[in-house]
């Protein structure tokens, strides 16, 4: 009965309060202004600088010959045979600069590193953003050791509000069933004060942004 009784009185509190409600004693709260600090450098260099932050490798491209000599020269450092590509319009692009790729996706146990392209990029986080409407899928980035991606100068914004508000133009309210927002390399949270990296995803990432007027 005296437990009855307990939960009536807190009860009989809540609804108290619910109706009686006291002013707010911190009036000069502001709860519009965006917390976050407004971009202060260009896009680019804002994501760059975020991107590597967070243990990405970042090159960017005045040309497609400037893309093409950074690709050749991961494969070199790497002693990468090949990328996985699955995307049409970037294994048209490897044909044009002779790199070689693989396209079959039952190869998944012979992958050491997959190439795409991205939705947008967001610059204040460094953060890549996919979706299942790409030609890659869900699998691809997830499985692959190491993730490169190829993207335009047009496709960077500043924050990740910015970059739904466009998915959702895009698709014409139709957004894809899965977006991926990739911050970093792959890493697990810190058990024991221990952090590895690419425990369950790529453990290397790497962003060629092209600039938009040669992409």
């Amino acid at each position: 009965m005296q437990d009855s009784t307990s939960k009536e009185k807190i009860l009989k509190k809540i609804r108290k309060a619910l109706i009686q409600k006291n002013d707010s004693p911190y009036t000069s709260l502001d709860y519009e202004t965006n917390v976050f600090p407004a971009q202060q450098e260009t896009l680019d260099i804002t994501f760059a600088q975020a991107f590597v932050a967070v243990g990405g490798q970042f090159q960017f491209c005045e040309s497609l010959e400037d893309l093409a000599d950074g690709l050749r020269s991961i494969l070199q450092e790497k002693k990468w045979d090949h990328f996985h590509c699955f995307e049409q319009n970037l294994k048209e692009v490897l044909d044009k600069m002779n790199l070689p790729y693989i396209d079959n996706k039952e190869k998944f146990d012979e992958i050491e590193a997959c190439i795409t392209t991205c939705e947008f990029l967001v610059a204040r986080t460094g953060t890549i953003v996919t979706s299942s409407a790409k030609s890659s899928g869900r699998k691809l980035p997830a499985f692959t050791p190491a993730h490169i991606v190829i993207a335009s100068s047009n496709q960077l914004l500043y924050n990740m509000d910015d970059c739904l508000e466009a998915l959702r133009k895009k698709y014409d309210q139709q957004v894809p069933s899965m977006i991926s927002a990739i911050t970093g390399p792959s890493r697990t949270a810190d058990i024991e004060k221990t952090l590895i990296i690419g425990a369950h995803g790529p453990k290397e990432i790497y962003v060629f942004l092209l600039d938009a007027g040669n992409a």
